[in-house]
């Protein structure tokens, strides 16, 4: 069914006038798409070949308005292999509707994306988490979808996925195994976990009740991103790799006096990104050697 009239803000011909924008645009071809949060823009540093448009000269495009996200749709090759980088997302507190926040992961769909990584600076609520972390997202809890906030809502089209999409297997569990290989063999094992990663809509960082709360629910990091764009890539037959940059412990404990802020998570973003690069630049070249063994 084709919805129509107050439907979703970005229908499919919306996201197809723009698909068909960028494409004339542009000569790469990605399979993979990356979603840098907040401070990682710099994961697109060192792509080969690369071609940039920035935000508000693609068509229907939202616009980031957060310090550490660029703005910028960055296609190039990583060791041949061609991608598209987003410098920077959108988010439910920027004032965007889910649906509109989630619209670049239905223009990666309609070019021809397989896989979209999505990344992003958290606050760990898992005690044994320590502040530079790496934390692969294995699930989430979509809080903000409890409460009716969700980018699926509204009239379903086919043409993007069915009605009622599972979301036990968002994670793909391939992907995470090959993400852990690698770290392992770049010896960064010691700082690479797996968990539970929790939404809130923000943008107040959380208190101290809320933050027990959800780490009684069994949330191991909580950010104010990622899960709307996972959903929609789900629903729309990608596959997903989540990694969640861990840039501050969460406070559980009225006694204690630190505070965040959001400068502090730009620092440690900062000093992580590189590692982070290495793994990602590893995970996608070993992915596309993968795909060539079993195509063949």
């Amino acid at each position: 069914m084709h919805s129509k009239g107050n439907a979703c803000c970005c229908s499919f011909d919306e996201c197809k006038l723009t698909t068909e924008w960028l494409m004339s645009r542009t000569r790469h071809k990605p399979k993979i798409a990356v979603v840098c949060g907040s401070g990682l823009g710099l994961l697109a540093d060192n792509i080969s070949n690369k071609q940039v448009f920035r935000y508000e000269d693609i068509p229907n495009f939202p616009v980031s308005t957060v310090p550490g996200h660029e703005g910028h749709l960055v296609f190039g090759h990583v060791r041949d292999k061609s991608c598209v980088f987003m410098q920077g997302r959108f988010h439910l507190y920027e004032g965007y509707s889910l649906c509109r926040v989630t619209f670049p992961v239905r223009i990666f769909k309609l070019m021809g994306v397989e896989t979209i990584i999505v990344t992003n600076a958290s606050g760990g609520l898992c005690q044994d988490f320590k502040v530079g972390d790496i934390m692969i997202i294995k699930d989430h809890i979509n809080l903000p979808g409890f409460a009716g906030q969700h980018p699926l809502c509204g009239p379903n089209d086919e043409r993007f996925g069915i009605r009622f999409p599972c979301m036990s297997d968002a994670y793909s569990k391939d992907l995470r195994k090959l993400t852990l290989d690698i770290s392992s063999e770049l010896g960064y094992s010691n700082f690479v976990r797996e968990g539970v990663y929790c939404m809130v809509s923000g943008p107040n960082f959380e208190t101290i009740a809320e933050a027990r709360m959800l780490h009684i629910l069994g949330s191991d990091s909580v950010g104010m991103s990622t899960v709307p764009e996972v959903t929609v890539a789900k629903h729309c037959g990608l596959r997903v790799l989540g990694l969640s940059l861990i840039t501050n412990k969460v406070s559980l404990d009225y006694s204690r006096e630190e505070k965040v802020n959001h400068e502090e998570v730009l620092h440690i973003s900062k000093m992580r990104a590189e590692m982070l690069q290495k793994v990602l630049y590893t995970f996608i070249t070993r992915s596309h050697q993968e795909e060539a063994i079993n195509s063949s």
